[in-house]
């Protein structure tokens, strides 16, 4: 069974499913003590207006009962709360070699969610820089599926802006949330798409080199830690490998950019913006898993744990 996804839509903030004339701003809905401010910047004769709107967030993401993808097989559950009851039994599972015991669990297409992530950052240094974008998408789609944020850096200057475009004036904001405020929200948002007792895969472009170490750093400066029951895929081998069977004598080139135009897909925004780069990346990895005959089992085999990658990540260090 391949992963598949369907055409997404051209809204920033976008359900799966709902009229192209609607605006769905992120998942947060319901009422919380924990709130985050709106940072969109909404484009008036060409300057930038911030937006200021406070945004309610919940561990539940609502969906409609009759919501269907051809993700990961089918009828995706309408609820994906993660009770405390199923938080005790990931809790005292045994973690060790998850990726080959979760590849054989029969019902995997039942506990996995696959979501597509980016990241800008404010330089390339993941030990000094800090992420300043932040954007995911869960593949199964539904309502409230697509999260994205800009990141306030506090004291670290933007020195990249020629990549991504993204100002220190953008983001060194009050109103712009820092990253220790935001990682609750975005853990939140990712329970909200999880099936009970399940497990999540993250999936980014060069995820293995850049954004996942960026996150780990984050969170542990933070005083978070990535939960157990995350996967993260690297999609850049994927690429590579598709790519290498075409140009079996040249050395494969496998950018986001160049998958997208191998497979003529249109991008939706600005390259290196972190929700367009995942909606773009949605679409190639879709197609990827199904040129190269990747099973989900086959995905998780390929996947690493977070502590795969701080354990590469120090021992690179000593390197």
């Amino acid at each position: 069974m391949c992963v598949s996804i369907s055409q997404v839509s051209r809204l920033r903030f976008h359900s799966f499913g709902s009229s192209c004339c609607e605006r769905v701003h992120g998942w947060l809905k319901s009422s919380s003590s924990l709130k985050l401010l709106d940072v969109r910047a909404s484009s008036v004769d060409g300057k930038a207006r911030w937006v200021r709107r406070n945004l309610s967030t919940t561990t539940q993401g609502s969906r409609s009962n009759n919501t269907k993808s051809s993700v990961l097989g089918g009828t995706i559950p309408v609820t994906r709360i993660i009770d405390e009851e199923s938080r005790t039994k990931i809790r005292q599972q045994p973690f060790g070699n998850l990726q080959q015991r979760l590849s054989q669990d029969k019902d995997l297409p039942k506990l996995l969610t696959v979501i597509v992530a980016d990241l800008e950052t404010s330089g390339l240094n993941r030990k000094t820089e800090r992420i300043i974008e932040i954007a995911a998408q869960d593949l199964a789609g539904g309502e409230n599926s697509t999260f994205q944020t800009l990141v306030n850096p506090g004291n670290v200057p933007v020195t990249n802006t020629h990549i991504h475009g993204i100002r220190n004036d953008m983001v060194c904001r009050p109103e712009v949330p820092r990253m220790e405020e935001l990682i609750p929200i975005f853990l939140r948002y990712v329970e909200s798409r999880q099936k009970p007792g399940g497990y999540v895969m993250l999936v980014a472009h060069n995820g293995k080199t850049f954004d996942f170490p960026f996150l780990i750093n984050e969170f542990n400066r933070c005083s978070f830690e990535i939960p157990h029951n995350w996967l993260l895929l690297d999609s850049l081998p994927l690429g590579r490998e598709n790519m290498k069977i075409i140009e079996p004598t040249v050395k494969p080139k496998a950018g986001l950019q160049v998958l997208a135009e191998h497979y003529s897909l249109t991008r939706e925004g600005d390259a290196h913006r972190a929700l367009s780069d995942v909606l773009l990346l949605s679409q190639v990895f879709q197609k990827l898993t199904i040129d190269l005959k990747l099973s989900i089992s086959d995905l998780v085999l390929r996947s690493h744990t977070a502590s795969d990658i701080a354990t590469a990540m120090a021992k690179n260090k000593k390197a």
